[in-house]
């Protein structure tokens, strides 16, 4: 099988998703796997993207967010599902707080550095660490009474002015500034 061919593994619930993945991979090793699980699991999430799965959602998506995850894996990408982003996120920046607190010296907290969302509008700043909070789209937009759109272009404009691709990179950079 050629490399980058997309492959959908709807998950058997009577057997361990994990064996599933590692037949499939012996089958077509490099292949781009989408998993589909019935009953979707953080937990088994994190374990099929350890071993190699691109995707992992719910069986029961709809047909459009179904063509999104594919145009997500075919362009390279990771399709993880909201809750466990939420989960990587806050990991995420729970790590990178301790290990700014444990690395930072009063010299280096005096000294201060460029905050990166200095070029950001106030808004973009607001919607930037909202997304970094982990915080959905729907859910930004009620918090600063906006539209869903609005939020939207909000992101859209932050993610190029920040030169990042996704909110886990946004994440990373709003979480690596220094508090001011």
């Amino acid at each position: 099988m050629a490399a980058g061919t997309v492959l959908w593994l709807h998950l058997d619930d009577d057997s361990s998703a994990l064996a599933q993945l590692a037949n499939l991979r012996n089958a077509a090793p490099k292949a781009l796997v989408i998993v589909l699980a019935n009953k979707p699991d953080n937990e088994e999430a994190l374990t099929l993207f350890s071993e190699g799965a691109r995707a992992y959602i719910n069986a029961h998506a709809t047909v459009a967010n179904l063509r999104q995850v594919s145009n997500v894996v075919q362009a390279g990408g990771l399709w993880i599902g909201e809750s466990l982003m939420k989960r990587l996120l806050v990991s995420t920046q729970t790590a990178l707080s301790r290990a700014q607190a444990i690395a930072a010296t009063p010299k280096e907290a005096a000294r201060g550095s460029d905050d990166p969302l200095a070029v950001l509008t106030k808004r973009e700043q607001e919607v930037a660490c909202s997304v970094a909070n982990g915080s959905s789209n729907k859910e930004i937009a009620r918090q600063l009474t906006i539209t869903e759109r609005t939020v939207k272009a909000h992101i859209g404009a932050v993610f190029q002015k920040l030169n990042v691709r996704d909110r886990l990179q946004l994440a990373l950079i709003v979480s690596g500034r220094r508090p001011s």
